[in-house]
């Protein structure tokens, strides 16, 4: 079956230098280091590149096909299935398991790669935040939004959706409700204090969030970035058919900032404040 691959790069649709400034602040090392990896975002790494390395050496190319076939996002699942004279392998079980297996697949090493620097410093604060089990299933319900906001909005296609970055996406945006607040990850960082209090700080409430002048400068520049990817303007990847699953990027940061609170398990409190100007 002819198919292109749409990525989801959690790296190539953000050059802003508020997202580097943000990677920055957590690479710093203080008199405790902000740059230690939590053990489930380093499996979370370990579970990505193993999956890539096992279909890079140790599967055919027929093999690896019929791999994504089973385990890609594939809106065709869903409508148009009877149409295309052969069911896709995996049955209803599939239909279910790929909105979120899809996240655990990637195109080549450098769409891994990037999706890995972006995963490895906001998943580090959201797990530092969450734990591990909380971080596991949040980052697993922001992939299904991400399929689902694929599938909404692109019904039918069979060009398998592959990537982690709708669950990047949503990290992004849970971390960004709590990051900038008074004595949390960024100011301590400013005073070179380093300390896991900073990650427990009470979040911004939404609407404290859309008041903040630095939430609003990534959202812009990330949406618009997602706007030339939709529009052409902007491409990714080397080989023929790779496009960006820009959709998917949208539903997964909207989740991520929407559905954030039902995840976090540190209560409203004082620090709940307006955002500094």
């Amino acid at each position: 079956m002819p198919h292109r691959l749409v990525l989801g790069s959690g790296a190539a649709y953000l050059g802003g230098t508020l997202g580097a400034q943000v990677s920055e602040f957590l690479k710093r090392k203080t008199t405790e280091p902000l740059f230690n990896v939590p053990p489930a975002v380093t499996a979370t790494v370990a579970i990505l590149v193993g999956i890539h390395l096992f279909r890079l050496f140790a599967l055919t190319d027929a093999q690896d096909t019929q791999l994504l076939l089973t385990f890609a996002f594939i809106p065709a699942r869903y409508g148009l299935e009877g149409t295309l004279g052969a069911p896709f392998p995996g049955g209803f079980g599939a239909d279910l398991w790929t909105f979120f297996s899809y996240a655990f697949l990637h195109a080549d090493l450098l769409h891994i790669g990037l999706n890995l620097a972006w995963l490895i410093p906001f998943g580090t604060a959201l797990a530092r935040r969450f734990g591990a089990w909380r971080y596991g299933l949040f980052m697993l319900v922001t992939a299904a939004a991400g399929a689902l906001a694929q599938l909404v909005s692109d019904p039918g296609t069979i060009e398998p959706m592959i990537g982690a970055s709708a669950a990047i996406s949503g990290a992004m945006a849970a971390a960004l409700r709590f990051i900038f607040q008074g004595h949390g990850p960024v100011e301590t960082w400013r005073d070179g204090v380093g300390n896991g209090e900073a990650y427990q700080v009470p979040a911004m409430t939404l609407l404290s969030t859309f008041r903040d002048a630095r939430f609003l400068l990534f959202l812009a520049v990330w949406m618009g970035l997602n706007a030339l990817f939709g529009l052409g303007a902007v491409s990714f990847g080397s080989q023929p058919g790779q496009a960006i699953a820009w959709q998917a990027h949208i539903g997964g940061f909207l989740a991520g900032l929407f559905l954030f609170s039902a995840f976090d398990p540190v209560p409203r409190g004082q620090l709940d404040t307006e955002p500094s100007p």
